[in-house]
């Protein structure tokens, strides 16, 4: 996984995704298996816990104020909005999510497990 080899994660890491079914396709639950990556037990589609939804829900309205009338369009436009999403918003969704998880021990999860997560989108985002 490229964000963790830039990270210098080696196996130091445990992958989070919302458990859509394209995402626990046996191809796919066997690919992670073959590459030896932690999955996060995680509930199916939930962006109330995973707040990078709230950035591509962020993105889509961005560029669809833009309307894009091509693909060529469409990723120029996606590049220089996600661009343009500030740090102060990411920062935002991490202390929400922060928050969260220090009035709730939901689902079990370790806060440094969750900060680590989030804290990743905001260094690809710096």
């Amino acid at each position: 996984m490229q964000s963790a080899k830039d990270l210098r994660l080696g196996r130091r890491f445990i992958f989070q995704q919302d458990n859509d079914p394209k995402h626990t396709a046996r191809a796919t639950k066997e690919w992670f298996g073959l590459k030896n990556v932690n999955v996060l037990k995680w509930p199916s589609q939930s962006p109330d816990l995973n707040q990078i939804e709230n950035l591509w829900q962020d993105l889509k309205i961005a560029v669809h104020r833009r309307s894009p009338s091509n693909l060529t369009e469409l990723h120029l436009f996606c590049q220089e909005e996600w661009t343009n999403l500030s740090i102060s918003r990411c920062a935002k969704l991490v202390l929400a999510r922060v928050q969260m998880a220090q009035h709730s021990a939901m689902l079990g999860r370790s806060l440094d497990a969750i900060v680590s997560h989030m804290s990743h989108y905001l260094w690809r985002k710096a």
